[in-house]
C-alpha cells in the first residue's frame, strides 16, 4: 500500500469518526490520576496536551474521534471491604469533579439518551464502570447505591477470585459464580448495571450468560482463539453473545493481543515483583523499572493490524452486532504501534477500512452497539423493577 493510499485511508477514518465517533468500554484515567497527583485534578489539565504523564486528556480524545467514554472507577484487589468502597466512591468522586471542570467538552451520562444528547452537544458523554466485584464489599444495597451514584457497569471480578466469582488470573474456588454471584447478576440486571465479564473465568462468562436477563458486556477483552490468554474470550463464549444481545469490545493492550507478547510480560512481570512493585505499578519508578527491562529484553511489538486480526475473528464468531472497542488506555504501561494513546482509533478504523469493513459495519463498532446495550439493560431493568423488589440476600444466608 502506498503512502497516499494510507492518508487516505486515514482520512476516510476520521470523517466516519466525525459521524459514529467511538464510545469506548475502558480507560482507567480516574486512577492514573490517583497514582499521579492523588485526585488533584489542578496538576493534570487535562484540556491540555498531558502526554507526558498520560495516555488522556481532551485533546488527543478530540483527534480520536471520541464521542463517549467509560471511564473505569477501579479499585485495586489490595483492597478490600469498607476500604475497597471508599476507594471505588473516591474514583467516582474524581470521575465527576472531571465533569464538572470541564463542562464544555464532558459530559455525564447516565443512559442511552445521555449519550446521543452528549453527542449532539458535540461533547464526550462520560459514563463509568466500576472494575472489581470487590468494590461492593458483598453487599447488595452498595450495588445498588454505586448504580444511584452513576456507575454504568460492574465487572464482576478484577485479577483475583471474589467471595462470590472466580477470575481469569486466579486459581479457581468457585466453578464460576456461587449462588449469591448469580443474586449479584440477578440484581445488576433489576437495577439496570451491565454485567461486564472481561478479567473473568471462561467458567463465569459461562454461568452469567445463563443468569443474566440482559445483554452483558466485556468492556476490555478481545479473542482468546487468535491469542491464548486467559483475559480474551472463547469462541464458545463469542458465539453465545447474539442470543444474549451483548458486546464486546476488543482491547488494545499488547499481552492480550499479541501471542509473541505473553511470555515476554510474564518475565517482565516477574521483573517487577523481583523489585517490590506490582506488575500494574505506571508510577515512575515502575516506569524505570520496565524501561530498564525493555532495554534488555527488547519487547515485542503488536499494532493495529493486531488488534484488527481480533476484530475480524469475533466478527467472524458473534457477528456484527456484538463487538465493541475498549482501549484500556493508561490501566496498561505498553500500547500498539499506532494506538499508543486515545488520538489513535483513526488508525485502527483506516486499518478495519483497507480490509473492506463497511461504513455501516465500522458505525456499529465504534458507537451503535455499546449505545444500543445501555439501553437495552435500562428496558430489561425497567421491566424487572415492574416486578421485582430489589434482593435483600446476603453472601452468608446463599453460600454458608
Amino acid at each position: 500500500m502506498t503512502a497516499d493510499s494510507a492518508e487516505s485511508l486515514l482520512e476516510r477514518a476520521r470523517g466516519l469518526l466525525a459521524e459514529h465517533p467511538v464510545l469506548d468500554g475502558h480507560n482507567d484515567l480516574p486512577w492514573a490520576l490517583r497514582t499521579q497527583v492523588s485526585y488533584d485534578i489542578s496538576r493534570r489539565d487535562v484540556s491540555r496536551d498531558q502526554s507526558a504523564h498520560l495516555h488522556t486528556d481532551i485533546p488527543r480524545l478530540r483527534a480520536g474521534g471520541v464521542g463517549g467514554q467509560f471511564w473505569s472507577v477501579y479499585v485495586s484487589c489490595e483492597l478490600a471491604g469498607d476500604a475497597a468502597v471508599s476507594a471505588c466512591l473516591e474514583q467516582i468522586d474524581v470521575v465527576r469533579q472531571l465533569a464538572a471542570a470541564y463542562p464544555a467538552d464532558l459530559r455525564l451520562a447516565l443512559t442511552a439518551g445521555d449519550i446521543e444528547a452528549a453527542r449532539s452537544e458535540g461533547r464526550i458523554a462520560s459514563l463509568m464502570g466500576a472494575e472489581g466485584g470487590h468494590s461492593i464489599a458483598n453487599s447488595l444495597a452498595t450495588l445498588r447505591a454505586l448504580h444511584e451514584l452513576g456507575v454504568r457497569y460492574m465487572t464482576l471480578t478484577h485479577n483475583d477470585n471474589t467471595d462470590w466469582a472466580d477470575s481469569a488470573t486466579d486459581e479457581p474456588s468457585h466453578g464460576g459464580l456461587t449462588r449469591f454471584g448469580e443474586e449479584v447478576v440477578r440484581e445488576m440486571n433489576r437495577s439496570g448495571m451491565l454485567v461486564d465479564l472481561s478479567h473473568v473465568a471462561a467458567s463465569t462468562m459461562r454461568d452469567a450468560l445463563r443468569v443474566s436477563e440482559a445483554p452483558v458486556i466485556f468492556s476490555h477483552s478481545s479473542s482468546r482463539a487468535v491469542c491464548d490468554h486467559p483475559r480474551n474470550i472463547p469462541d464458545d463464549v463469542l458465539e453465545a453473545l447474539p442470543r444474549n444481545g451483548g458486546v464486546a469490545m476488543a482491547t488494545f493492550v499488547p499481552k492480550f493481543v499479541l501471542p509473541e507478547a505473553v511470555a515476554w510480560t510474564k518475565a517482565a512481570d516477574d521483573n517487577m515483583r523481583a523489585h517490590g512493585l506490582d506488575p500494574l505499578d505506571t508510577g515512575e519508578e515502575g516506569m524505570r523499572v520496565l524501561r530498564a527491562f525493555e532495554e534488555e529484553h527488547p519487547r515485542p511489538i503488536a499494532d493495529a493490524g493486531t488488534v484488527a486480526d481480533h476484530l475480524d475473528h469475533m466478527r467472524e464468531v458473534a457477528g456484527i452486532d456484538h463487538l465493541g472497542i475498549g482501549g484500556d488506555f493508561d490501566g496498561t504501561a505498553f500500547l500498539p504501534a499506532q494506538l499508543e494513546d486515545v488520538s489513535g482509533y483513526p488508525n485502527l478504523v483506516a486499518e478495519l477500512l483497507r480490509r473492506r469493513w463497511s461504513v455501516e459495519d465500522l458505525a456499529k463498532l465504534t458507537w451503535r452497539n455499546a449505545v444500543r446495550v445501555l439501553g437495552d439493560a435500562q428496558a430489561v431493568s425497567r421491566e424487572l423493577r415492574g416486578r421485582r423488589a430489589p434482593s435483600v440476600a446476603t453472601i452468608g444466608a446463599l453460600d454458608g
